[in-house]
């Protein structure tokens, strides 16, 4: 199974926007622009909703047959590992493989013994062809990577091997993921965590590192643009030259996790994309459900006041649903608007609040990044929130399907 080019993550925390979603990507279809959708959604969210990879599967079919689609798609088990991985293997084709928390674990002298056979003849000076400069590589500082990476790696072999065994190795997609962690992996390390891959035998066709900056949930970009753009293109390089090198699979790409609306930095990843003629990843996972929110408010009336209800649970519970996101999130309590606040509000301004749309004078990040995480709220409210989104089907979906196609897909692809 081979992933096509260009491909994105279409997380639904709730499983009710496949053809909103659906409807963009036939959007840029219409327009030129290839993607392949991914139905994307990681075990912790399923527990917090309560909902099984079987319905992540029956919302992708169920719009894939609606809209009569006849190209690719796939289901992805979002950042399993083995002990998550068994109850998606029935429903998924793309497996992302996170082994971020296995980065520094122990790994033996003969294994890094082994790493150094082949990773000794890159000592000295490393040339990758496109990069000015040559990298000036020691045999310390490859087994300090050893250290670092190897034992990820091997945890990563474990579950795609399990994965294999159980579907066949023809039957899936893998992506090794390291991206939610506190440091970037810079080019050079990338280049022999990919010899690491090859080594180890994991047919990866999406790698998904962490880069500068940080990639908070639903928001812009924060960071050095000048340093990502940097890193981006000989993040690029380093994989067409691990392909060539270590024969890893020729459709081989980035990955960018967090990856919704990252608008400093889409123009600047679509730039080098078609630079390189380079495919890539995007995961624009949550952003569905803010839509969702906003189409609520839009909505008016008992909508209006269920998503101002949303609020105000997840503002008197900042601390607990704020708390698995803290690597990915940046909220200053002080600048929230209180409940109070936002209950007076009419559905224009609460929607224009939650919008990402960064010059706007109502728009703020922190009332946003918290509704991201308050997903788990309307989950308590189950088929209350359900019966409302289906109430209000048509404007919830009209925004969804905006917010992929003008803001995601059209940013990243302008200069095509």
């Amino acid at each position: 199974m081979k992933l096509d080019k260009y491909s994105f993550g279409i997380g639904d925390r709730f499983a009710q926007q496949g053809e909103a979603q659906l409807k963009a990507i036939i959007k840029a279809k219409e327009m030129g622009i290839e993607i392949v959708p991914v139905w994307n959604k990681s075990n912790r969210e399923h527990q917090i909703i309560h909902s099984s990879p079987a319905d992540t599967r029956t919302e992708a079919d169920a719009a894939v047959k609606a809209l009569n689609w006849k190209d690719a798609y796939h289901v992805d088990a979002d950042h399993i590992n083995l002990n998550t991985v068994d109850v998606f293997i029935e429903h998924s084709d793309f497996f992302t493989l996170d082994v971020a928390d296995y980065i520094g674990s122990e790994v033996s002298k003969v294994e890094i013994d082994r790493f150094l056979v082949q990773a000794v003849t890159y000592e000295g000076v490393l040339e990758i062809p496109g990069i000015d400069e040559p990298f000036h590589i020691s045999k310390d500082s490859m087994v300090e990577i050893a250290k670092s990476f190897l034992g990820a790696v091997r945890e990563a072999a474990a579950i795609y091997n399990h994965i294999a065994h159980k579907k066949g190795v023809k039957n899936f997609i893998a992506e090794v993921s390291m991206d939610e962690v506190e440091n970037p992996q810079t080019p050079v390390e990338l280049f022999f965590i990919l010899m690491m891959i090859q080594q180890y035998g994991i047919p990866a066709q999406t790698i998904a590192p962490k880069f500068t900056g940080r990639f908070n949930k639903g928001v812009d970009y924060v960071g050095d643009v000048a340093q990502f753009t940097k890193e981006f293109e000989q993040d690029l390089l380093v994989i067409d030259f691990a392909i060539k090198t270590f024969g890893l699979p020729e459709n081989l790409k980035l990955s960018v996790h967090s990856g919704s609306d990252k608008f400093t930095i889409y123009p600047i990843m679509g730039d080098l994309i078609q630079k390189y003629d380079k495919g890539i990843h995007v995961k624009t996972a949550g952003t569905t459900w803010l839509e969702e929110v906003i189409g609520l408010a839009m909505a008016g009336g008992d909508a209006l006041k269920m998503a101002q209800s949303i609020y105000s649970m997840a503002y008197e519970r900042q601390d607990e649903l704020c708390g698995p996101y803290a690597t990915v999130i940046d909220i200053d309590p002080a600048s929230l608007p209180t409940p109070e606040e936002v209950n007076g509000w009419d559905g224009e301004k609460f929607a224009n609040t939650l919008r990402h749309i960064p010059d706007h004078p109502d728009y703020q990040t922190g009332f946003r990044q918290l509704i991201h995480v308050g997903y788990k709220v309307a989950a308590e409210l189950d088929n209350e929130f359900l019966e409302m989104l289906s109430q209000h089907r048509d404007i919830v979906g009209e925004q969804v399907m905006v917010n992929i196609f003008e803001r995601h897909i059209q940013r990243l692809f302008q200069n095509r």
